[in-house]
C-alpha cells in the first residue's frame, strides 16, 4: 500500500513497514492541546452527548498551563479515514479554543 507524501502517510507507511496491519479496526488515539482546563473540559462535554461511545481522557501536559485531551476512535486507519477525521476534530477543537496535535494507533 502507498500513501502520499505528508505527514499523514509517513506515520502510515511506518506503521505498516513495523508489521501493523491498516486493514484491520484498531484503536485510533486524536491529540489535541489546550491552554485552559475548562476549554477542554468544554469539549469533553460536547464529545459525551455527540459521541458517548468515544473514549476521552484529559491530562495535564508535560508544559506548564496546557492540557492534554486525547479521544479514542474505534476504525479502520485508511489514509482519508484518518484525514477526514482530523478535519473534523479541527473544526471542533477550534470552537472550543484548543488545536490538534496529531495522532497515533493504539496496536
Amino acid at each position: 500500500m502507498t500513501f502520499p507524501d505528508d505527514e499523514t502517510g509517513q506515520v502510515l507507511t511506518e506503521m505498516q513497514a513495523a508489521g501493523i496491519n491498516l486493514n484491520e479496526m484498531h484503536p485510533v488515539v486524536f491529540f489535541h492541546l489546550f491552554e485552559k482546563e475548562i476549554q477542554a473540559q468544554a469539549m469533553i462535554e460536547h464529545l459525551a452527548e455527540k459521541a458517548p461511545d468515544m473514549v476521552v481522557t484529559l491530562e495535564p501536559d508535560e508544559l506548564p498551563n496546557v492540557w492534554d485531551l486525547n479521544c479514542t476512535v474505534t476504525m479502520t486507519p485508511s489514509y482519508d479515514a484518518i484525514v477526514a477525521q482530523e478535519a473534523e476534530f479541527e473544526l471542533l477543537a477550534t470552537k472550543f479554543e484548543g488545536f490538534n496535535d496529531g495522532w497515533g494507533i493504539e496496536a
